[in-house]
């Protein structure tokens, strides 16, 4: 079954069947006038709620104040307000209240930092992204969704059949671009390469 056109969906239930990238959700969100900053599972949760009755609607981003430099980080300092990166100086700080070295930033806080600075979020601190660290808050999550595709490709070329295409990679975007539009799962198998060889164009 072919991927329909949102308006024509009826239900949450009968969107995630379907595979969306985060551009399109955005798109998505923006032309019914929700909310359209996030994550992949932020921009869901907004459509989730548009299927149940409810519109959750863009915010308005606070107001950022110029301050100068801080010198001196604490766990009470905004994140915006320090001009947060993930530099030496602050994997010095979160080693130094994790007693970790090196210390390496998770892909949470990466996100989280991310949607942090993108919706001007001048309350969110550097305890609360400490907290991220540990597991202890959600703000927003890494969407590991965004790896279907990495391991469709992986599990594609791994398969010795497909090696009748010189151009591999195009042709595993061929049938991922059926799988993608399409209820099926989101996943590579050989049976699905029989089923749809010979219609995986490399030109």
């Amino acid at each position: 079954m072919n991927r329909p056109e949102f308006d024509s969906i009826k239900d949450y239930e009968e969107f995630c069947k379907y595979y969306w990238y985060r551009e399109e959700l955005i798109e998505i969100c923006k032309a019914h006038g929700l909310k359209h900053s996030g994550s992949k599972i932020e921009l869901n949760a907004v459509i989730k709620a548009y299927f149940s009755g409810e519109k959750i609607l863009p915010e308005k981003k606070k107001v950022r104040k110029n301050k100068a430099v801080v010198k001196e980080l604490t766990l009470q300092t905004g994140l915006i307000e320090c001009g947060f990166t993930f530099g030496n100086r602050f994997r010095e700080f979160f080693s130094e209240q994790t007693g970790i070295k090196p210390f390496k930033f998770n892909v949470d806080m990466v996100e989280t930092a991310k949607v942090v600075k993108a919706e001007g979020d001048v309350d969110f601190t550097l305890g609360d992204l400490l907290d991220i660290y540990h597991g202890k808050k959600t703000y927003a999550k890494y969407d590991k969704s965004a790896l279907q595709w990495n391991k469709f490709v992986k599990d594609f070329c791994a398969d010795e059949a497909t090696k009748i295409y010189s151009e591999r990679l195009k042709a595993a975007a061929a049938l991922w671009k059926i799988v993608r539009e399409s209820d099926m799962k989101k996943e590579y198998s050989h049976e699905l390469f029989e089923k749809y060889k010979d219609r995986l164009t490399t030109e």
